[in-house]
């Protein structure tokens, strides 16, 4: 990311930009950005220059958009459950998937908190950032984000996502257990990234399972933990949950989060009305059905549709609902970008 669009990003958060122009940006990594490429995703999580070289591809073929979290150094939903011993698969042009530990849930008795220095793949992403991190900055880039899956998110994957659920009513104490062991793990891997790079001034969570779960769950198993993790400071807060979001979303602020990325389940007016207007917003057009599927024209329909309905100052960044889908061509996303010019 530029040091103009942080600035921008930063301001459109805040509520401080002057301008009334729209401006997007979009969650971006490998789900999408190996085929868009021309690359396997194997070869794209493997190789540092593939790796660099698709992210430099999309920001200086969208300079007008900004790609969120930026030259995302990561290995799909493996990249925290391997520091707890996931066993992980990494087909060749297949997402990855962490195999869940925990074959009871007395085995939660004996999880050992990760150290994010040394343990499972996150030295590697480290490593990989550091390698890159002299190249971006002469191509005008920097790292502005630490990022990790959400707490619920990681505990789907280290038990099985039915398992947890089940769990956190059959035994919360346990669940508890785990999701305290997490949060700690989470705060000492942000807080390694933020003291490996100076330049990180923002936080971005992702955790879906926020959404399978209704509110008094999440005032109890969801919100203390990101409240945690969100006590950081940071300028931009982002967070993803592209499930629904409608028992979870109005204590988005009281976290702390400033920038939401929800799904297609609810409105954007709804999420404003429902928060008394406290987030940011990046979304919402459908991703699969319309930016993936659709033809260049509807997107731009769909896009101008989008505009009616928001006034000027309503502090969204024009977006899809969650990341960037597999599939989304080229002409799509410049038919984006140009009806935000209109």
């Amino acid at each position: 990311m530029t040091d103009r669009q942080w600035t921008e990003l930063c301001m459109l958060v805040a509520g401080t930009r002057e301008t009334k122009e729209a401006v997007a940006g979009f969650i971006i990594d490998s789900p999408w950005l190996p085929q868009w490429s021309g690359v396997s995703i194997l070869d794209y999580l493997a190789h540092d220059q593939v790796w660099f070289d698709a992210n430099l591809k999309a920001v200086e073929t969208f300079p007008e958009a900004i790609f969120l979290p930026g030259f995302w150094a990561e290995y799909g939903m493996c990249t925290e459950p391997s520091a707890f011993g996931a066993r992980c698969m990494f087909p060749e042009n297949e997402f990855p998937f962490a195999h869940a530990i925990f074959r009871q849930v007395e085995d939660v008795d004996y999880v050992v908190e990760p150290n994010p220095a040394t343990d499972g793949l996150l030295p590697l992403v480290l490593k990989r950032l550091k390698w890159a991190e002299p190249r971006m900055r002469e191509k005008g880039h920097s790292l502005r984000f630490s990022v990790s899956r959400g707490p619920l998110n990681i505990a789907s994957f280290l038990m099985g996502t039915t398992e947890f659920l089940m769990a956190i009513k059959t035994d919360p104490d346990r669940m508890h257990k785990l999701l305290g062991v997490i949060t700690r793990f989470l705060k000492n891997w942000h807080a390694l990234q933020r003291e490996a790079f100076s330049s990180i001034d923002g936080i971005m969570m992702l955790d879906d399972v926020v959404g399978f779960i209704g509110e008094e769950d999440f005032k109890e198993f969801g919100l203390p933990y990101l409240k945690e993790l969100y006590a950081t400071e940071a300028s931009v807060k982002l967070f993803h949950n592209d499930a629904g979001c409608a028992s979870s979303v109005k204590h988005y602020p009281e976290i702390g989060i400033n920038l939401f990325n929800p799904g297609i389940q609810q409105t954007i007016s709804e999420i404003h009305e429902w928060t008394g207007g406290k987030l940011a917003i990046l979304g919402s057009i459908p991703p699969r059905d319309v930016l993936a599927q659709a033809t260049p024209d509807e997107v731009s329909e769909a896009v101008r549709q989008q505009k009616k309905t928001l006034l000027p100052n309503s502090r969204v960044m024009y977006s899809c609902a969650g990341g960037m889908p597999p599939g989304v061509a080229t002409g799509n996303i410049q038919a984006f970008l140009a009806t935000l010019r209109e």
